[in-house]
């Protein structure tokens, strides 16, 4: 893996990545027009709308606050749709109470250390939001944003573009950065996102999604007989803070070895010291094949009691895997239940935690004339 190479930005190849299918649905339908409806208000009036898409056998729906994954259903191996995300079923609990169910996640996805960063010799602060870290882009970071959505539908596909523009300063990041995110539902029934990206300074982007992932079905109970295959050599050990330490490690001989398909909790109760960090399962995957044009395959979820599968495909280097840790007790979901540690899991592409600060990892940063781009398509099977 190429560990000095420069994030994917401005590349022309990138803007030609070709849709990905890897071992999804047997689907081949058109897709159903993208259907609008109100789904709540914000304090101050703002009007949340939903928008429901339809195709190749997956179901999604997604909001405008947040970008906001609020549902995907896909069938079992008998032909049965449940929903595999959590979430909530009203704005007020997204507002009050969301650990970034299913939301866009920006500027800067991930953890910065003490909200700190210098870029061209000047010193920037960040809003702290997580112990002293900065985390996911602030306390109102894109994921708390209600975005302009428009949807489409291109031959056998169909989608939604959403448009959030982030002002100078907000947050503390410099530039005005324009952001383009596209939500395709393709004909396979595919999920793929395009993230693209804008800045009139330099600044340092990581945009990513959060869905909380349960393939046996949302309020299901635990992720932990889930089968897992991360394609991985190293991952990146963090502090006690969970900041990158800076060191590549060897998964091998420890609970981050994924290379070969294992349960989720066949090793989370060893008594390793990351883990303990963690409260579980938090880390960065160095991804082997490293930062590409265009996405391959790095991850295969599946549940085997109902036979879902999902690959994921990614242009980049890096690969969140959070196994629900902190999820308390404290709020019930979309179906009645109450949602407690280990119900899901996210699996979030990704340049490194803490880029800004670890020269050693892929620059995260972008320029004046430079278009940030990056590509992940989720394929479910059964």
């Amino acid at each position: 893996m190429e560990l000095n190479r420069r994030t994917v930005i401005a590349g022309a190849a990138a803007a030609g990545i070709a849709a990905t299918t890897l071992g999804g649905t047997a689907h081949a339908t058109g897709g159903k027009k993208p259907v609008k409806s109100l789904f709540g208000k914000l304090a101050d009036g703002t009007k949340v709308h939903s928008w429901s898409l339809e195709n190749g056998g997956t179901r999604l729906k997604v909001l405008s606050y947040g970008g906001i994954v609020q549902s995907l259903e896909i069938p079992d191996r008998r032909g049965r749709y449940t929903n595999v995300s959590l979430g909530f079923d009203n704005i007020e609990d997204y507002v009050a109470n969301s650990p970034y169910f299913g939301a866009l996640i920006g500027r800067y996805g991930n953890r910065i250390a003490k909200g700190k960063f210098t870029l061209d010799g000047k010193n920037y602060q960040l809003d702290v939001n997580d112990g002293e870290q900065s985390l996911h882009g602030g306390a109102k970071g894109f994921d708390k944003r209600v975005w302009n959505v428009e949807p489409f539908t291109k031959g056998s596909d169909v989608g939604l573009y959403l448009y959030y523009t982030s002002v100078d300063g907000e947050m503390g990041y410099p530039g005005t950065l324009k952001t383009k995110v596209t939500y395709t539902l393709t004909r396979h029934g595919d999920w793929r996102i395009d993230y693209e990206a804008t800045t009139d300074k330099a600044t340092v982007v990581n945009l990513t999604s959060h869905v909380y992932w349960n393939l046996a079905g949302e309020s299901s109970g635990t992720i932990y007989d889930h089968e897992l295959s991360i394609a991985a050599s190293r991952y990146t050990p963090v502090d006690s803070g969970l900041i990158p330490t800076g060191e590549l490690a060897r998964v091998g001989g420890t609970p981050f070895d994924f290379r070969s398909t294992k349960t989720v909790g066949e090793d989370i109760r060893v008594p390793h010291q990351q883990l303990l960090y963690g409260k579980g399962i938090d880390h960065n995957w160095a991804l082997d094949k490293g930062i590409t044009a265009r996405p391959q395959h790095v991850a295969t979820l599946r549940d085997p009691s109902s036979g879902r599968t999902m690959k994921i495909a990614t242009t980049e280097p890096g690969l969140q895997f959070y196994s629900g840790n902190f999820l308390d007790g404290s709020f019930a979901g979309t179906g009645g239940s109450i949602y407690r540690q280990g119900d899901a899991l996210c699996l979030e592409t990704q340049h490194f935690p803490d880029s800004p600060n670890q020269p050693s990892f892929p620059s995260t940063t972008l320029r004046p004339g430079q278009t940030y781009r990056s590509t992940t398509v989720h394929s479910f099977g059964k």
